[in-house]
């Protein structure tokens, strides 16, 4: 497929005038065909390839060929479990375009949420990467008679005992060819674009149904708020399946027609950034805050100049930031001493991240202060945000030109927001989804009927700025009647680069405690500390771990120091049940993990309030 591609006659020409998403990637493909469009790494052949906006849609089309051999209706569902990658969004795609209704599913997602969400979805047709997967799934015992077709794109072993199952490869080349594109099924703004399924915090995952103009009219708000170039290269490792990564990071570059990459995992994710360098970044804090306690680290380790060379850049780049935002004016010094402080520190530092880095955006979870401050002042733009599924997903961001890193910034525009009753943030406009699958009482619960969702977050607004303060549900109230929002905590604790995982937990119970998984190189390297002060013994380290929670959590009322800690060296994972996949804490599933020693900690007398390490 070569020569210039034409606008089909009533094509829009801007995209302002774009209404759907196969729109959306028709529109790109004939603005900027020869444009690189993604880059993914070809393990057979050891390198990266790229391709264009042309290329890839000709590649689409072998997909959308395939999918309407299949006779679905429009309206029908097709699920997606597969990691990030070109696979991926080409299923998505052509099921955009025949009308179909993509229903992304997290890919390390526990083979009973899948077998739930398959069978509540109604799907006709699960694309899978492995076969070895699709057993786990049967094996759930779910019964999942409404699949017609699994695809699977490893399908090593393959034996046909369900006539239902087919490789991938098999499947695409059986596909009818033709001499011309196939034309996409008619779709209108307001039909079904994805069902998005929450991350089951709490229970069951609930199918959040988006509609063509929910997304649409959320990338064209994210466009006037960061403009993307052409020339930006996105490095794409949240799951699609991800609201946050599925629009920012797939549908938005589209509309700015700019390079997607896709990382090959996410424990390769630091070799990726050095070799494809992107220049913006989509993730959630947890990533910034690995690379915080890295950087944490290799201070503890260094020498005295070292250290002091890192503190003199914080705060000479902590005051320029300041400045930049039109809060004080540098000094001559800081005037002075910058370049030479970039090039030995700061440069070095961001070259982790590739060098090339213009803008991060950090959303999902609130990110601890010390975190942000850090790369702010080094020079690195990240940007808070705030969303959720249900409004497709953003709602406010920062700005580099304005950016308050104690807030999630301005709303969006063409969005409305208010606060309710208990200071709850009430969310309205065009992106606020169309309502639950199948749960019609549950929608009219979070979603009023003249439009305003209820996001059951506490927040204050200030001049259009939203700040969270809370979440209405994970308030904690002890039996001494304070209240406590556990998150908070939580991200404050994590700001120290000893503790990987935390929850804390004290509904009903006279003190709060704070489990929490260590990093097993960073306890070592304490416990030794203290082995040297003549400190051993779990009651020593128990007074440590505590001392340094008490640190953590400094400035919030001393009852909100938890006065208990229980610790392990065992990661907790999506696998075992205790992390939804977008690395959230389960907090039922880890409270019936943990019961037993919960309440051995609660039978005890609680430690007296820690002092905060020094």
């Amino acid at each position: 497929m070569s020569g210039p591609i034409s606008q089909p006659q009533g094509a829009p020409r801007a995209l302002a005038e774009v209404t759907t998403l196969p729109q959306l990637l028709r529109w790109r493909v004939a603005l900027t065909p020869a444009a690189e469009a993604y880059r993914h790494f070809d393990n057979a052949a050891g390198r990266w390839v790229s391709q264009s906006w042309q290329e890839i849609d000709a590649e689409f089309e072998r997909w959308r060929r395939a999918l309407a051999a299949e006779g679905f209706a429009p309206g029908e569902r097709v699920a997606i479990l597969m990691p990030n990658g070109i696979a991926h969004i080409a299923m998505d795609q052509a099921a955009l375009s025949r009308g179909l209704v993509p229903v992304p599913m997290h890919a390390v997602d526990n083979p009973d949420s899948i077998a739930y969400i398959l069978a509540d979805s109604g799907a006709l047709l699960l694309f899978v990467d492995t076969l070895e997967r699709w057993q786990g799934i049967v094996a759930t015992g779910q019964p999942l008679d409404n699949l017609k077709r699994i695809v699977c794109a490893d399908a090593a072993g393959l034996v046909a005992s369900d006539v239902r199952i087919v490789a991938l490869d098999r499947w695409l080349d059986a596909a009818p060819g033709a001499a011309a594109p196939m034309p996409d099924v008619a779709v209108r703004p307001d039909d079904l674009a994805a069902i998005v399924y929450t991350s089951g915090t709490t229970g069951r995952p609930k199918g959040v149904m988006l509609s063509h103009d929910n997304i649409v009219a959320n990338v064209k708000a994210i466009a006037g708020r960061i403009a993307a170039e052409p020339d930006d290269v996105f490095l794409s490792f949240l799951p699609l399946s991800h609201t946050f990564e599925r629009t920012g990071g797939y549908y938005y570059p589209i509309a700015a027609g700019a390079c997607v990459a896709y990382a090959r995992s996410v424990s390769l994710l630091s070799e990726d950034l050095k070799h494809v360098r992107p220049t913006v970044l989509n993730s959630v804090p947890r990533i910034y805050e690995r690379f915080y306690a890295l950087i944490m680290q290799h201070r503890n380790a260094a020498g005295s100049v070292e250290r002091a060379l890192l503190a003199l850049t914080l705060a000479v780049g902590g005051r320029r930031f300041d400045a930049r935002q039109g809060r004080g004016s540098p000094s001559p010094f800081d005037r002075l001493a910058w370049p030479l402080l970039k090039r030995l520190v700061a440069d070095k530092v961001l070259a982790q991240f590739g060098g090339r880095l213009r803008v991060a955006v950090s959303g999902g979870a609130p990110i601890a202060e010390p975190v942000i401050r850090l790369f702010l002042s080094l020079g690195l733009d990240i940007l808070q945000g705030y969303g959720m599924t249900e409004t497709s997903p953003v709602v406010s961001v920062n700005t580099a030109e304005d950016n308050d890193p104690r807030s999630v910034g301005l709303v969006l525009d063409g969005i409305e927001v208010r606060l309710g009753e208990n200071d709850e943030l009430l969310v309205r406009g065009p992106s606020v989804m169309l309502g639950y699958w199948h749960r019609p009482e549950e929608t009219r619960r979070v979603k009023e009927a003249d439009g305003w969702l209820h996001t059951g977050d506490q927040a204050r607004i200030e001049n259009g700025r939203i700040t969270i303060t809370g979440r209405i549900k994970d308030i904690l109230v002890t039996s001494t009647g304070e209240k406590i929002a556990p998150v908070d905590l939580e991200t404050a604790i994590l700001a120290d680069p000893l503790f990987e995982q935390a929850m804390v937990i004290g509904e009903q119970r006279p003190f709060l405690t704070a489990l929490v998984v260590l990093s097993a190189k960073a306890w070592e390297q304490e416990r030794q500390k203290l082995a040297a002060g003549g400190k051993q013994g779990e009651g020593a380290e128990r007074a440590d771990l505590l001392a340094r929670i008490a640190g953590a959590v400094k400035a919030y009322p001393s009852y909100a120091t938890p006065r208990a800690v229980w610790w392990t060296l065992e990661p907790w994972t999506i696998a075992a049940g205790l992390l939804t996949p977008t690395l959230k804490n389960k907090r039922p599933a880890l409270e019936h993990r943990f019961a037993a020693e919960i309440e051995r900690i609660y039978a005890k007398k609680p430690a007296a309030a820690p002092r905060t390490a020094t």
